[in-house]
This record gives structure tokens, sequence and C-alpha cells, in this order.
């Protein structure tokens, strides 16, 4: 297990965005205690199973892996944690925006994986530095469990060209793949355990493996987006302000829920959902379903 990165009181110093802007990436980060990490677990297991069965307008899992935060007030809470956010200054600055938040979940011994890609591809918001994903661990995630890899100073290009593939085992919405060859002593394996975090720019190549553990790999993965970033496709997008000003005046602002799937939320959920799936789904020839 590495040792996290010292932060200065909370925040990063300035060779640790130095690095961040160098690599693209920036880890392992101790952002919530073991023991808090944990009870996150458990509430969003609680959601799971209270949830499963429930007469709700769409599968479980599509809340869970798209806009958790419209939602569930956990999902809200754990994207607006003021020791992540902390973080999150020193790469945006103090203007901060939650554009996402979604449980990203590998079952044990499975065979899912995610194919190598750039998470700007379809978002239709161009190369912007103005999106930072934090990737917060609820579980182990290890090699052996299906870690992300990254590549060193990928975030460089612009947007590589991707093919869909929509297979079955890939956990991506298209199952979109970067139509380059990666070498495997070119990436990293971001191991991190509960309470840690990773961060990576919107342009920087990765993927991740199966899990071949007894264990579900379970992490928070929220994105952050600055005030000035806007979605080119004209269409209009939503995002929560957490810190700061909204000095662009480019997303829709919406409150976080009042409870789990209220019917407010759902309706507000369905709004932004279809908004966004036509944007990030537009030109894909098989399912058009974001999950």
């Amino acid at each position: 297990m590495l040792e996290s990165l010292e932060l200065s009181r909370g925040r990063l110093s300035e060779a640790q965005v130095a690095r961040y802007q160098k690599d693209g990436f920036l880890f392992p980060l101790s952002v919530l205690s073991a023991e808090k990490a944990a009870d996150y677990r458990r509430r969003l297991e609680a959601i799971e199973r209270d949830w499963l069965s429930a007469d709700l307008p769409l599968p479980l899992n599509s809340y869970k892996r798209v806009n958790a935060q419209a939602v569930l007030p956990m999902a809200y809470e754990i994207g607006a944690e003021p020791t992540v956010l902390d973080v999150i200054e020193g790469i945006l600055g103090p203007d901060i925006m939650l554009y996402s938040v979604e449980f990203f979940i590998k079952e044990p011994q499975t065979r899912h994986v995610v194919t190598m890609h750039q998470d700007l591809t379809y978002w239709g918001m161009g190369g912007t530095s103005g999106m930072v994903t934090a990737w917060v661990a609820l579980s182990a995630a290890t090699p052996a469990s299906g870690c992300m890899n990254f590549v060193r100073g990928s975030h460089k290009n612009s947007i590589l060209p991707h093919a869909d593939t929509f297979d079955d085992d890939n956990l991506l919405s298209r199952g979109q793949e970067i139509a380059v060859d990666v070498r495997e002593e070119d990436k990293t394996a971001i191991e991190i355990h509960p309470g840690q975090m990773s961060l990576h720019h919107g342009l920087t190549i990765h993927g991740s493996g199966p899990n071949q553990t007894d264990d579900r790999r379970i992490a928070a993965v929220i994105r952050y987006v600055r005030p000035d970033v806007a979605q080119e496709s004209g269409l209009p997008d939503y995002a929560m302000p957490l810190r700061g000003t909204d000095t662009g005046g480019n997303f829709i602002h919406y409150p976080a829920p009042a409870a789990d799937f209220h019917s407010d939320a759902l309706e507000i959920y369905e709004t932004i959902r279809t908004k966004q799936a036509a944007v990030m789904m537009a030109g894909a020839k098989g399912n058009t379903e974001m999950y």
C-alpha cells in the first residue's frame, strides 16, 4: 500500500499541482478516514439492498452509475465533502461546481473491464482543463481488483479517435476504446485504499482490468467543473454550485435531493439524463442509452 501524499493543511502543495499538470493525474491522496469510507460503503450497500426491488422508473444501477447526486443525498454528501473540495481547489481554483457522482463497482471474480479511453471524448466540452475527476476508494483498488491504469502525460494530446464496441464485459456506456495501441510499460497502476483518492484530467488515457478478488471494488467517481466550462453542443447542461461563485452561467442549477429517490429528484434526474444522453451518445450506432 502506497503512503498518501502529504497535504499542506489539507490542500495540495505547488509541487503537487505541478505534478498533476505534468502527469495528468495525482495519487494517493488521503481525504477520508478509513472509518468514514467504510460508512459510505455501508450506506451505499443499504441503498442497494433496500431499493433493489423498488418500483423505480429505471433500474437501480442506472441511478448509481449516472448522476447519483441528483437522487441520493449520500452521493451529494460525498461529492460535497470539504476535505475533497479542499484538494480540488488546488486544481480548479475557488469556484467549484459538482457535475456528477457515480458509484463505479466491479463485483468480485468478474470479467468486467474498462477499456483505455479519454473521459472527455463524448461529453461535448472539448479538451477542457476546467474539469477534474476525483476517484474516491470505498474498497481496495489494487491491480488484482481492477484498479485504474493511467498513461503519464497523455492529457497533453487532444481528444484522440475512439471506437465503440458495446462489449458486454465493458463497463463504459459505449464500450469506447481509444483507437491507438497503449503499451503495458506505459501504464501506471493507480492503487488506492479506502479513504484515499486519485485525481485525473479528462484527457488522460486510462482503463482498468477485471476484479479477480473476493471483494467488491467500489469507488465514488466525482466530476467537478469550473464555471467557465461550457457545453459546446448548444444543449443545456446541469451542475450544482459547491464553492465560490458561478461566474459563467453555463449550467442550470438544481437542488440536492431531499430524500432517496424523492419524486421531485426523479423528475430532475430524467431531465438531466435526457439532455446529457443526446450529447454523450450522439453518433452511437448501438444502444443509445447511457446505462
